[in-house]
């Protein structure tokens, strides 16, 4: 097992490189392939009518002369170590992790994320928790009771909400019970500050996502339920006389857990990264509402950093996933 984890680690890290690689070659490679120049890629970080003077400096703080891999080396350099910035009479030393700084704030990009990760945090973790309950409960009962009002009515509502765009379902939220009916708040407040107002300000926000969500899960709840329930190790275990709800939740929902926990790592990885149209929608200060400005202001350098932390999400979510495996199914252990 511990050869397994170090091997999976390992890979994570690997793909991390391979991840920061392709991001960089994005951003920094691409324009150059398709024909801009130094001076024309330092000239979109400067007002109208720059100075041959200012595209120079720009050019040589940011290393556009460089070659790519020169430019690659002390991003990744800079990630891990840090990385100083000429700023003419001055020099500036940016921190580990380094990814720049924002070309229309000059603010640092990763105090920026670090500052925002607790909002996208509590959006994802609470809507998680909402979605994998409800989603997977659904899911359970609706494959004990084939076909049965309960079944039918869920599952049509579990295909409404994977229909229903998030914008749609948020925006609706948003009206009826912070506008129309004034329920809920409209300010984000830290969880540090006020837990009360905090979950009361996030509570339309999770609903939103948990019903897009939880009709995923039902549904592969449902089929997974429903192909575990009639397997021979099932029977067995009812033959031994074990109640029923020890061989639904032991056994039968256990060994029906793999893809869950497969679609759930994802999810939940993206999510941490920026969910951008729900923070969009209810005005939430996280991840996705700085990449969003970042995208509006043609500002390299904090859309380069919300890709990378996305990357790291998804890739740490898909290691645990594989290390939950064994945990969660003893057929995988065997193997």
């Amino acid at each position: 097992m511990i050869s397994y984890i170090l091997r999976r680690t390992f890979a994570a890290v690997i793909l991390l490189l391979v991840v920061t690689a392709v991001t960089f070659a994005i951003f920094f490679l691409l324009p150059r392939l398709a024909g801009q120049t130094a001076d024309q890629l330092a000239q979109q970080y400067l007002g109208k009518s720059p100075s041959q003077a200012d595209i120079a400096a720009v050019k040589q703080n940011l290393g556009l002369d460089d070659p790519v891999y020169v430019q690659y080396w002390h991003f990744i350099k800079g990630i891990v170590a840090g990385a100083t910035y000429d700023l003419g009479p001055t020099t500036t030393h940016c921190s580990a992790p380094c990814f720049g700084y924002s070309f229309r704030t000059h603010v640092e990009v990763w105090p920026q994320l670090t500052s925002r990760i607790p909002v996208t945090l509590s959006l994802a973790v609470g809507a998680a928790v909402m979605w994998l309950v409800s989603g997977v409960l659904i899911g359970v009962i609706s494959a004990l009771k084939p076909g049965s009002i309960f079944d039918r009515t869920f599952m049509g509502i579990a295909l409404a909400g994977v229909s229903l765009p998030m914008f749609f379902t948020g925006q609706l939220a948003l009206f009826l019970f912070t506008f129309q009916w004034p329920i809920f708040g409209r300010t984000y407040v830290p969880f540090t500050e006020n837990p009360a107002q905090w979950a009361n300000t996030l509570f339309p926000a999770w609903c939103s996502l948990a019903l897009l969500y939880s009709a995923i899960y039902a549904r592969l709840t449902r089929s997974g339920m429903l192909e575990t329930m009639s397997e021979d190790f099932i029977r067995t275990a009812r033959a031994k006389g074990l109640r029923e709800r020890n061989v639904v939740a032991r056994h039968g929902l256990r060994a029906a857990l793999t893809p869950i926990i497969t679609v759930f790592g994802m999810d939940l990885g993206l999510l941490l990264g920026g969910a951008v149209i729900t923070e969009k929608v209810f005005s939430l200060p996280g991840i996705g509402q700085y990449a969003v400005q970042g995208i509006t202001d043609n500002d390299l350098p904090p859309i380069l950093g919300v890709t990378l932390l996305a990357a790291f999400f998804v890739v740490i979510a898909n290691l645990l996933v594989d290390l939950l495996y064994a945990a969660a199914d003893p057929r995988v252990r065997l193997s």
